[in-house]
């Protein structure tokens, strides 16, 4: 993964702006500020300012890129306030993860913007958030397979299913093929009855739940009586070859290197494929080494394939789950030679 250029001449000189938000509502502004004024020290701590209101006026220091996109979040939010949505610390988080705070960035910076992306589905329209959520939905887009690779909670499998729904529902492709791998994370979890795909299902739960958000339950179910919806085992793609198809491999950590190979090699003609998976949580036997860490090596620079690398920024669940990944990911780079051996 690239490491993110340094901020440029803009974003380092530091400036202070006056901002007045109208109307002069006391109860809407003790909403935006949040108890104690913990909303504005939540983007303080997100976008490196300082910002301290008296009223309806609000005072911003910091550096200049960040002072504006500081101001522009506190207009679109007394806005939505002004319009009685809720504020509260987790939709903040969200709000801070939303795309249009790096556009804003790269606005103040004079950079080109690109569209933003967004994926339409039966039920619902899906913006990504953040940058790197923009950019993995146009790299699906526009590759032949894409690889998502991070944290929990970063959007990959969600917005994989999502752009799979849309392809499905403009004809792009002729049906969609979730593809897991059956790794217990763990523990054992004994004979599982029933046939086949009873026995996978489990592993796909969070597959099934995105497409009964965005198709409903009663087309979900027909599509998979159909085979439009195919869900499949990874041990069970070997000599397939998938045509017209969008298909996505969850979870692929706990490839190995050899499954891996097979699976990429069953991609055919008007296909789309999709890879996503967290290198932190493998939770193959010991001494195996993932397919998807060994992928991420050797196929970097082939043409048609893209990678997007997720960050712990770009946890797009509740503000917790990004502290805790970055605890681990803490104590891990603290582990000595002899822990991470034993791992």
């Amino acid at each position: 993964m690239n490491s993110e250029p340094p901020p440029g001449p803009a974003a380092q000189t530091a400036t202070q702006k006056s901002l007045s938000l109208e109307p002069n509502d006391a109860r809407h502004l003790a909403m935006l500020c949040g108890h104690l004024d913990s909303h504005l020290r939540q983007i303080e701590k997100r976008l490196g300012v300082h910002i301290s209101a008296r009223g309806n006026q609000f005072l911003i220091d910091g550096p200049a890129v960040n002072v504006t996109t500081a101001e522009q979040l506190l207009i679109h939010l007394y806005a939505e306030v002004c319009q009685g949505v809720n504020l509260s610390p987790e939709s903040l988080h969200l709000h801070l993860q939303q795309s249009g705070l790096e556009h804003l960035v790269e606005s103040a910076e004079n950079e080109p913007v690109e569209a933003i992306q967004v994926i339409r589905t039966k039920r619902a329209s899906i913006k990504p958030r953040g940058k790197n959520q923009q950019g993995y939905v146009r790299t699906i887009k526009h590759s032949d397979i894409t690889f998502g690779i991070g944290p929990a909670g970063t959007g990959k499998t969600y917005l994989g299913v999502a752009c799979a729904v849309e392809a499905l529902l403009e004809e792009r492709v002729r049906r969609i093929l979730l593809v897991r791998p059956a790794v217990e994370a763990g523990e054992k979890l004994g004979f599982l009855p029933g046939d086949l795909s009873q026995k996978i299902d489990p592993y796909l739960r969070p597959l099934y739940d995105a497409l009964y958000e965005m198709l409903g339950f009663e087309t979900v179910n027909k599509y998979i009586e159909r085979n439009i919806i195919e869900v499949a085992p990874l041990a069970f793609m070997r000599g397939r070859t998938l045509n017209n198809a969008f298909i996505i491999l969850d979870e692929a950590q706990n490839t190995t290197r050899e499954q891996m190979k097979m699976f990429l090699t069953r991609i055919g003609f008007g296909s789309t494929a999709v890879v996503t998976g967290d290198a932190t949580q493998i939770d193959l036997p010991r001494g195996a080494q993932s397919g998807l860490t060994h992928v991420s090596n050797i196929l970097a620079d082939v043409d048609g394939i893209g990678f997007t690398y997720f960050g712990n920024k770009d946890v797009v669940r509740h503000p917790l789950v990004q502290r805790i990944v970055e605890a681990y990911d803490s104590a891990e780079d603290k582990a000595t030679p002899l822990d991470q051996s034993q791992r």
